[in-house]
């Protein structure tokens, strides 16, 4: 470049370039061969073409790789972050290239591919989210999780097929804990009484309750947002139903 020749600054080059300061910087930084005046229009360009065809290329290594999208999935869900991610794969597979990804790959599949996964990471201001320190708290992350009741089929309302249940905990006034399942259409209750109204024994309690029902007359569960069913999730996975919240700051 004649102007870098010239001794010119990187202020003035961007004053004639009509470029700010920081985008001469970060062209020269990417693009210089060497610390003095060593760049070519010419050179730069394919280097930049040389970038952006690797790019692809590992975006299509996600795309192609059925495992590493899944992977990938799993752990943003879990609110890991793209660094995270990229970082343990690169432990666990230091020998397999194609379980191996870079951080800005999973940011452009998330974005360009993925966008359900978006509200997963831990910041959603820019494009690239690397900040740290900005973990959603985790009532939030746990809130993310939940299905809404509005997402139910209509069936549930009209109560007409036997299967859809609703649940609740109640604290009597000798602070007695009790968990209330009622089967929508038929009003069938059942009701167990808890020594403690944590998530955990109440996990163990509907899970006790419900695995010997057959599949066909358990179909969906909904609750309210009390942390008393915090851990619904293994709650699901091991009674087969579907489990879903009232809104927040609703009863039902």
């Amino acid at each position: 470049m004649v102007v870098l020749r010239a001794g010119l600054k990187q202020k003035d080059i961007a004053k004639l370039l009509g470029k700010t300061a920081s985008a001469v910087c970060q062209e020269l930084k990417r693009n210089r061969t060497d610390n003095k005046s060593g760049y070519d229009v010419g050179l730069a360009k394919k280097m930049t073409k040389e970038r952006r065809v690797m790019a692809n290329q590992r975006f299509r290594k996600i795309e192609n790789n059925k495992w590493l999208k899944n992977y990938i999935a799993k752990k943003i869900e879990k609110y890991w972050s793209p660094e995270q991610i990229s970082g343990r794969l690169g432990y666990l597979y230091p020998n397999e290239k194609m379980k191996q990804i870079g951080k800005d790959s999973i940011y452009k599949y998330i974005y360009d591919e993925r966008k359900e996964l978006v509200k997963y990471l831990r910041c959603q201001k820019g494009k690239y989210c690397r900040r740290y320190g900005t973990r959603i708290p985790t009532e939030q992350r746990e809130e993310l999780k939940k299905r809404r009741i509005n997402e139910r089929s209509v069936e549930v309302e009209k109560r007409g097929q036997i299967g859809h249940w609703k649940g609740a905990a109640i604290v009597g006034t000798d602070k007695q804990h009790i968990l209330a399942h009622v089967e929508r259409k038929s009003g069938l209750l059942l009701a167990d009484k808890l020594k403690r109204g944590t998530a955990e024994l109440t996990r163990q309690k509907t899970i006790e309750r419900f695995e010997h029902i057959p599949k066909k007359k358990k179909l969906t569960m909904t609750y309210d947002n009390g942390v008393t069913f915090a851990e619904h999730e293994m709650t699901e996975k091991k009674t087969g139903i579907i489990i879903y919240f009232a809104n927040s700051y609703h009863s039902w």
